[in-house]
């Protein structure tokens, strides 16, 4: 594997994202979501105890009290800031808190959710394309840009058809930002929040954007694709 251009160190914070092979889709049901949030979740900790399948053949109390011994354990990878799933790629806003952390726990997750795939749809070989794509973020202005992209990416992919439709999509952390109903315990929004003040802050600098992110034009020099 080619060296990466990018090095990813302790304590910065970069924006991650892969697409499927050939950009093939990498998520076709509602399950498929589920099960990759639920690898995020999982393998964002050092010291998970056994692999992602054999964790899911447990009884869900057992499973309860081993998420619940990590969470207390508060040994992480990564701290996940924010997210977004298309049907053919997703990005993260990452923050690397262990030494290759952010390296580590994409391996895990992409390695768990391609063999969950490839067994639930009866295909074989990679399902993502090569190593994943990181850039640093190196000033607040541009963390609060990428989260935003982030957050209206199924807007400006023409995923959905209307902004309305943003805070209906469950599978990005916008409703975490938002707080009508927060689903993704993991996600830790307290640095971005932190820059707007308070959520209609964030509402309004999020959509007073949509229609210029539709064309892509004015953040360019912050995407990955």
């Amino acid at each position: 594997m080619a060296p990466r251009k990018v090095p990813l160190v302790a304590g910065e914070i970069y924006h991650v994202f892969n697409r499927g092979v050939e950009h093939r889709p990498i998520f076709l049901t509602k399950r498929d979501y589920r099960r990759f949030l639920k690898t995020i979740n999982y393998y964002r900790f050092v010291s998970t105890p056994l692999r992602l399948f054999r964790f899911y053949q447990l009884s869900a109390e057992r499973q309860k009290e081993i998420l619940d011994s990590l969470v207390r354990a508060n040994r992480k990878h990564i701290g996940i800031i924010a997210f977004c799933l298309i049907p053919n790629h997703f990005h993260l806003l990452l923050k690397q808190l262990s030494e290759s952390g952010i390296s580590l726990f994409l391996s895990q997750l992409q390695n768990s959710y391609t063999k969950f795939f490839n067994l639930k749809y009866n295909r074989v070989g990679p399902l993502f394309q090569g190593q994943f794509k990181a850039v640093r973020i190196e000033t607040d202005s541009q963390l609060a840009h990428v989260s935003r992209y982030l957050h209206l990416n199924p807007y400006s992919s023409f995923v959905i058809k209307d902004r309305e439709e943003l805070e209906a999509y469950t599978w990005s952390s916008l409703n975490d930002y938002l707080g009508f109903e927060p689903q993704n315990p993991f996600i830790e929004n307290k640095v971005i929040m932190g820059l707007f003040g308070s959520t209609e802050n964030y509402r309004n600098f999020v959509y007073n954007n949509a229609d210029y992110q539709r064309s892509l034009e004015n953040i360019k020099h912050l995407l990955l694709d």
